[in-house]
């Protein structure tokens, strides 16, 4: 008598439960958790007047890094979910023309789109609805896990950047 065979028990697949944690490590990541300070410390409480200055052996000021970052942050937010949006020329376009803030406003205004902008990403990748794996529509292989791995990435080394410029001011705060 031959035995029946029972067929194998389907595993969870990416959609499943891997899905939820992946895209849980990726919000992680993108609000700077883990080994790093989060963005929004590194230029909370930034002295005006430090702003715009230059520090021998380091090459932005403080404005630089933040805009530069803001900027670089809405672009690849924008090509992840608008097919019309055009992105900057490069590189120029990714960097503020001065490198002081044109008015004590432009700092909070770069600040806050910053803000904006990153949970605006973050409110993409935790959507269910969003395809982490999908090659974006009109690009060239991209797809939104690519993206927001790329934008963790690049906020990180720029945030970095802006913890040594506050060192070397004096003003970063020493535990």
């Amino acid at each position: 008598m031959k035995k029946k065979v029972k067929p194998a028990k389907k595993k969870k697949n990416a959609s499943g439960s891997n899905d939820k944690l992946l895209r849980e490590h990726l919000v992680y990541l993108l609000k700077g958790g883990g080994a790093h300070v989060h963005f929004m410390d590194a230029v909370e409480g930034f002295p005006e007047a430090k702003r715009g200055a230059f520090v021998a052996g380091l090459p932005h000021t403080g404005w630089q890094l933040l805009e530069h970052s803001r900027i670089a942050q809405w672009d690849i937010l924008e090509f992840s979910r608008n097919p019309k949006h055009v992105s900057p020329g490069f590189p120029e376009g990714y960097w503020p023309k001065t490198p002081v803030p044109p008015d004590g406003a432009a700092w909070d205004k770069s600040v806050e789109a910053f803000r904006r902008d990153l949970e605006e990403m973050i409110s993409l990748v935790k959507n269910p609805k969003t395809d982490l794996y999908a090659k974006i529509s009109h690009g060239d292989g991209q797809t939104v896990l690519r993206e927001a791995l790329v934008l963790a990435d690049h906020n990180s080394y720029h945030l970095g950047q802006l913890v040594d410029l506050r060192r070397a001011q004096g003003d970063w705060p020493t535990p």
